[in-house]
């Protein structure tokens, strides 16, 4: 790297961990590096994760890019981007009170219904939203109802990112894409709905300010400094949620781009012109002005592939670590010694329920269709593809919408792949570009850039500064017959609902 380069730097606490990207000014890559955090799984539907695990993770982060050979000291501003829907309730003095629940919980289940039977019209009309287990809405209506201790002490609550930058800054606030994900925002009226938030139990003093994701929050303290290695007093731009900065930094910027994702969740998302409030989907604010995005989402995806590593897969972590390359590598040349259906296995995702297009907490994840001759390529082959049909599923929905699609764009861990998104693609039948680096982390450190002067706009941030690393086209033969294997798929989960949800 050149001396003298300035350097912005992207923070994306996802799901599964920690990705930070460093650009100079003209958006090239200078350095990445990930690590992943624990969720706990201590009953069942539930996921929680450690608030201070977010922070520590970043600092071994960063550790790593500096001896990689990133000069931290040349960092002239940094954001952060996370997993929403996700509350830190905190105590007078900013201490976490409890674990944090994740938006993949499945706990609220009777919650959402009591919201469902009491409010569900005019939740809709306000959030835009219908009550699902993955909104903080109900997750804390759960805690109102078996951990009352810990709300009548919570003073304050943040999200995963803000609690960072809190923790950077000593400044809290968050953005207002966050608070949509919360169903106690006010969509029209771009403000905290006090009437939906007391229903959580929260005072409105316990609120964070809203502001806009490329506004500059706060900077750098010295102690922080001490703990990161990052400059002092350098700018700390808001950031948002992963899912929005992630469409922006796949360039997906137009009505009628579509986010296909395959990371720890998968999405698929349209970008549009206008809000389409609809029950079946969520509805969110873009980082550009003006602009919407309708999302619909399975809630295991690139999950999955790391779930069956560290369940099954032993012998391909070792010969990774000998051959120097990802465990998913070896993974994935596995599951391409198997053919295009996976002689007869089929996989349904549902680790953890399902939101698009079910909505039901009580899908769990199945192989169906293994013989005496099935092998584990086979079962690696099926997983690719059940998540790929997943999202074929989730696109049902849209296209019932008649949401306009006009360009594909695959992103997130999964899209690195060349097996992996070729099945997306001959799945879909549709072309699709990769772009590179086109992740949360790198849309956020394109935030970083914009809130600090560099770019006069985000839209010309991400115009001056995406490349793509392929284009991809369907395969007719493939194509074809996964056109044949996908209506088998949604009648294997039609057929298993049934039982799930004990009508047998």
């Amino acid at each position: 790297m050149a001396k003298n380069t300035d350097i912005f730097l992207g923070v994306d606490f996802g799901t599964g961990g920690c990705k930070i990207t460093a650009i100079d000014q003209d958006g090239r890559l200078v350095g990445e590096d990930s690590q992943e955090y624990q969720t706990f799984f201590e009953h069942q539907g539930w996921a929680e994760q450690e608030p201070a695990a977010w922070y520590e993770t970043m600092r071994r982060v960063l550790h790593n890019l500096q001896a990689n050979g990133v000069d931290l000291q040349a960092v002239k501003a940094v954001s952060f981007d996370g997993s929403t829907h996700n509350a830190v309730l905190l105590d007078s003095d900013y201490r976490p009170l409890r674990r944090t629940i994740m938006w993949t919980d499945q706990r609220s289940v009777e919650e959402c219904a009591e919201l469902r039977r009491t409010c569900a019209d005019r939740l809709f009309q306000v959030a835009y939203q219908m009550p699902a287990p993955t909104w903080t809405l109900p997750q804390l209506m759960w805690l109102k109802k078996h951990e009352p201790q810990v709300l009548d002490k919570t003073r304050h609550i943040l999200f995963v990112k803000d609690y960072v930058r809190y923790q950077m800054t000593g400044v809290a606030v968050t953005d207002y894409i966050e608070a949509q994900g919360t169903l106690f925002y006010d969509m029209r009226a771009q403000a905290w709905s006090t009437e939906f938030a007391a229903l959580a139990g929260l005072s409105a003093d316990a609120l964070p300010r809203l502001v806009k994701p490329t506004d500059i929050v706060g900077e750098v303290t010295p102690q922080a400094a001490s703990d990161t290695g990052l400059p002092a007093g350098i700018p700390v731009i808001c950031g948002t949620s992963d899912s929005a900065v992630e469409d922006y930094g796949a360039g997906a910027i137009r009505p009628g781009d579509c986010i296909l994702k395959l990371a720890t969740a998968g999405n698929v998302n349209v970008m549009t012109a206008e809000a389409h409030p609809h029950p079946a989907t969520l509805t969110y604010s873009h980082v550009i002005p003006r602009m919407w995005y309708t999302v619909t989402a399975t809630n295991a995806a690139a999950l999955c592939q790391r779930w069956f590593r560290d369940l099954c897969c032993d012998k391909e972590k070792a010969e990774a670590l000998e051959r120097g390359v990802s465990p998913f590598q070896i993974m994935g040349e596995e599951a391409a010694k198997s053919p295009i259906g996976a002689n007869g296995v089929f996989f349904h995702p549902y680790l953890q329920g399902e939101r698009s297009p079910y909505w039901d907490a009580n899908l769990r994840a199945s192989f169906t269709g293994l013989s005496i001759g099935s092998g584990k390529g086979d079962m690696l082959r099926a997983l690719l593809e059940g998540v790929a049909f997943s999202l074929r599923d989730c696109y049902r929905t849209i296209e019932e919408m008649k949401l306009p699609v006009n360009r594909l764009f695959l992103i997130g861990g999964g899209a690195r792949g060349e097996l992996w998104s070729q099945i997306v693609c001959d799945v879909f039948n549709l072309p699709a570009s990769v772009p590179a680096p086109g992740d949360a982390s790198f849309g956020t450190a394109l935030l970083a850039a914009t809130g600090c002067g560099r770019f006069a706009s985000a839209a010309e941030a991400v115009e001056h500064c995406l490349t793509f690393r392929r284009e991809l086209r369907p395969i007719k033969n493939s194509a074809d017959k996964y056109a044949e294997l996908f209506p088998r798929y949604r009648a294997i989960h039609d057929a298993l609902a049934n039982i799930y949800n004990g009508k047998f």
